[in-house]
């Protein structure tokens, strides 16, 4: 007969299950519900909060529960390294599909593009890629959908400095009548080409600013002068740590 205690086996078993329970609930809680996203999104998390000492402030700023509302949202960073888009999309608990330059995107890893749904930009076209803007229409026009862009459409040399922000911006904010989310960066690897800060140690840091809806009748001009002046005036007060 048994004891009070169940068997061995039988109690290494329930831990067993309990551990798997736990694991399963970490790894399906991401931005996109999926397990093998999960599994990415939980250990970039833990690279980021190990390997560049990731400081986030502005949480508050963040849609309530996590939950995009209806409003389509369009995230909005400056760039300072290839990390940056790693560095956001942990930080926030929505999936972001990206807008990246066509020529960073390297052949090789054509299908972490696809999964990650990147959308291409032609970033040397004087008249502005308008395929790339109409594949964000689309997608902002889905329920609970959010955008990431680098409006200078470049990372910023030198270091520290504000590149002017191009007009596709303020275009695609007053078509999809997105609201803003603004969010600065600052701290990450200063190396001279954008793969190396993948693998170079930092302290970085991100201020999510508060998010700005613009009036339905502003001009695509206005909103890029207004967005590329709140990314100033925050840059100006950055917090020592």
């Amino acid at each position: 007969m048994w004891s009070l205690w169940p068997p061995a086996w039988l109690s290494l078993a329930i831990l067993l299950w309990f551990l798997w329970a736990w694991a399963a609930n970490i790894i399906i809680a991401n931005p996109r519900g999926e397990p093998g996203y999960g599994l990415g999104f939980h250990t970039l998390h833990a690279y980021a909060r190990l390997f560049h000492r990731l400081h986030l402030s502005g949480l508050d700023n963040l849609p309530p529960g996590g939950r995009l509302p209806d409003r389509p949202v369009i995230v909005v960073v400056n760039h300072t390294a290839g990390i940056d888009p790693i560095l956001v999309q942990i930080a926030c608990p929505f999936e972001i599909r990206w807008m990246m330059g066509r020529d960073m995107m390297l052949p090789a890893l054509d299908w972490v593009w696809n999964w990650l749904r990147v959308i291409p930009v032609d970033r040397h076209n004087a008249r502005g890629d308008m395929t790339a803007l109409r594949l964000a229409l689309r997608h902002l026009d889905s329920p609970h959908a959010a955008i990431g862009v680098f409006p200078e459409g470049a990372i910023a040399k030198p270091r520290g400095s504000l590149l002017p922000f191009a007009p596709g911006v303020g275009l695609l904010i007053a078509k999809s009548r997105a609201t803003v989310l603004p969010i600065l960066i600052s701290g990450t690897p200063a190396v001279a080409e954008a793969w190396q800060s993948l693998w170079t140690p930092s302290r970085s840091s991100l201020r999510i600013l508060p998010p700005v809806a613009f009036p339905l009748d502003s001009s695509p001009a206005h909103i890029t002068q207004q967005l590329h002046a709140l990314f100033l005036k925050a840059a100006s007060n950055i917090p020592t740590r």
